[in-house]
């Protein structure tokens, strides 16, 4: 079984904007994002990230430009010798009542059964009241962070309560 740290990704690893990202020149790592996410693959956790992306299905970019948002994302912490697992998004707005977008589980479902999750021992880092119901309602450890704040401040907490 795996353990795994589920991250959101804007407010936890990139700057939050109100108008979304919408290509790599807006996305804009938080300071020690990516060395969070570099200590936590040296303590032996897998990360997947968890994030909703309205900003598809708002027509506002094409699925085709959060792909390359995502690669870059990718690239740059692969760089610094982290690694992401994988990349589970909600594209949906919150009108289309789908069972993906946070706070509901669908993406957590799903990368559970791609991943054999241990789930007592994984957590899930989030920014927001939907992030903190998602990762409780799943039963994973959950941690709310500020937003905009240090993913360092979390991986501390998850480093002191390691078995």
């Amino acid at each position: 079984m795996k353990r795994i740290v589920f991250l959101d990704r804007d407010g936890v690893i990139n700057q939050n904007r109100n108008d979304y990202v919408k290509n790599v020149n807006e996305f804009i790592f938080l300071p020690n994002s990516i060395e969070a996410i570099k200590k936590l693959n040296q303590i032996g956790f897998l990360i997947i990230i968890i994030t909703n992306q309205s900003v598809v299905n708002r027509g506002i970019i094409p699925k085709k430009e959060l792909e390359k948002i995502h690669e870059y994302m990718i690239k740059k912490i692969q760089m610094q010798e982290g690694k992401i697992e994988k990349i589970y998004y909600c594209p949906h707005r919150p009108d289309e009542n789908c069972n993906c977008r946070k706070p509901k589980t669908g993406l957590f479902l799903k990368a559970m059964k791609d991943f054999d999750v241990d789930l007592q021992n994984s957590w899930f880092i989030g920014d927001s009241t939907s992030d903190q119901e998602a990762g409780e309602s799943i039963g994973l450890r959950t941690i709310i962070i500020k937003r905009n704040g240090n993913l360092m401040d979390a991986i501390n907490i998850i480093q002191d309560n390691r078995k």
